[in-house]
């Protein structure tokens, strides 16, 4: 039958999702698969929870939309009070998008509608880091720092200077301890602002954990005070985005909870509303919405589904079960079984160069050679072929290329559902094991070209 969807890849033939059960997809043939990366890091509480289905179907009965122009609703005021109540106290305000991209696009125009209002409109200059990724769109794509999804569209993005990424497989010297690495890169932030102007950057845009483009590398301890203590210094607001790592994804609600400090303006979607109903926000420092309502009194932003009522009641219950249910509490557990079991299986693997990550999101970097940390040869496509062997041996995760520097490197991640149970860990790491073997037989080994991969 032919397809009238403009699909993400219109050369694949997609097997058909008919059926969500816990943390597994079932499609259209009976095939049943492991969702060992919650699609993109989304399905936190696996699929079909019946408190939240019940909830969206509740609210669907009830009210489905009010525009958000004319009205307030019940569960965007209660979801904004759920998430106030569990944040630092400087950040007391919610703006509720649709996704993650809205929700970098609002923080931007946030941050550069605070300096207008605040009486410094030079402050125009973002900075953001390589290897990143945050959305999209055209601005959240500007921010970001990957090299392949950004090629294409140069020309039509704004200009946003990119500094080194907090990468320590690849980026720390030999003998550089994590406090001299963290300064490093800190003191490499503060020359661009200097280069930059220090009264006209806005804003410094991170990945607490990274998410996608390098697979889930947290920072080195200490980084982010660095880089809190710089952005103080020149009063350059710190916008983190927490997309994918945020919402428990990483352990604590927050990951830059693991950090010791508070951004001042973070976002969120993925593990927000867990796929159960498109949904983002941006969580805002009380000095900024001050500074627009004591001014202008207006935010000069908006979309149709702002706030949307029945993706807000979903979200409100997948609050109520990552506290009241405690599936939060379940994630560093849980976490620390996944990286046992990971380093167990392989540590030692000729072709697995560094595992890392935090809570229920790891990744695994794959390499030509593990001594030298020389990648594969981008042409083998690996990153593509280990998808297509998971897929076949039933398990969903999330690879990609590009891994170094949008070109070279692959990595495998990993983020599987809150609700996962020991024995399903160990069906992940066999089965990516499997995929692993069936991805890389045949490719050459740096010795000799010709060789096969065990």
């Amino acid at each position: 039958m032919t397809s009238h969807v403009f699909h993400r890849d219109p050369r694949h033939a997609y097997p058909v999702a008919v059926r969500g059960e816990g943390a597994y997809l079932y499609d259209r043939d009976g095939k049943r698969y492991l969702d060992a990366s919650g699609g993109a890091a989304v399905s936190c509480l696996g699929h079909s929870d019946a408190a939240v289905v019940k909830a969206i179907q509740d609210q669907l009965a009830t009210l489905p939309f009010a525009h958000t122009s004319f009205f307030t609703n019940e569960p965007m005021e209660a979801l904004a009070g759920a998430l106030t109540a569990q944040a630092p106290a400087s950040l007391d305000k919610v703006y509720l998008v649709s996704g993650g991209s809205e929700a970098i696009e609002a923080a931007l125009k946030l941050a550069r509608q605070y300096f207008v209002e605040k009486g410094e409109p030079r402050r125009r200059h973002l900075i953001a880091r390589r290897q990143s990724y945050h959305g999209n769109t055209l601005g959240a794509l500007a921010v970001g720092g990957n090299a392949w999804r950004r090629k294409q569209f140069e020309p039509l993005l704004v200009d946003v200077a990119h500094v080194a990424p907090c990468y320590a497989y690849r980026g720390r010297q030999a003998g550089e301890s994590d406090d001299d690495y963290a300064g490093r890169l800190a003191t490499e932030l503060e020359s661009e602002i200097r280069r930059l102007g220090g009264d006209q950057v806005m804003a410094f845009v991170a990945e607490t954990v990274v998410g996608a483009t390098l697979g889930a590398v947290p920072p080195v301890a200490g980084y982010f005070r660095r880089i809190r203590e710089v952005c103080d210094r020149y009063g350059v607001l710190l916008i983190l985005d927490e997309v994918m790592c945020g919402m428990g994804r990483c352990g604590t609600l927050w990951a830059f909870e693991q950090e010791g400090i508070v951004p001042d303006l973070v976002t969120i979607a993925k593990g927000l509303g867990a796929g159960y109903q498109p949904i983002g926000a941006v969580l805002v420092a009380k000095r900024i919405y001050e500074a627009i309502v004591g001014g202008s009194g207006f935010f000069q932003h908006g979309h149709t589904y702002l706030g949307h009522a029945a993706a807000c009641a979903g979200a409100l219950a997948v609050q109520e079960r990552l506290h009241r249910g405690g599936l939060l509490a379940r994630v560093a557990p849980l976490g620390a079984q996944l990286e046992a079991r990971l380093r167990a299986a392989f540590g030692a693997h000729p072709n697995v160069g560094d595992i890392r990550g935090r809570g229920l999101f790891w990744g695994l970097e794959l390499v030509q050679d593990r001594a030298s940390k020389t990648p594969f040869d981008p042409g083998l496509r690996v990153h593509a072929r280990v998808k297509q062997a998971a897929m076949a041996a039933g398990l969903m995760c999330y690879p990609m290329g590009g891994t170094l520097d949008g070109a070279r490197g692959d990595h495998v991640l990993l983020a599987p559902p809150f609700i996962v149970e020991a024995a399903q860990l160990d069906e992940l790491v066999d089965a990516l094991g499997r995929a692993l073997a069936a991805a890389l037989a045949g490719s050459p080994r740096p010795e000799s070209r010709g060789s096969v991969l065990g």
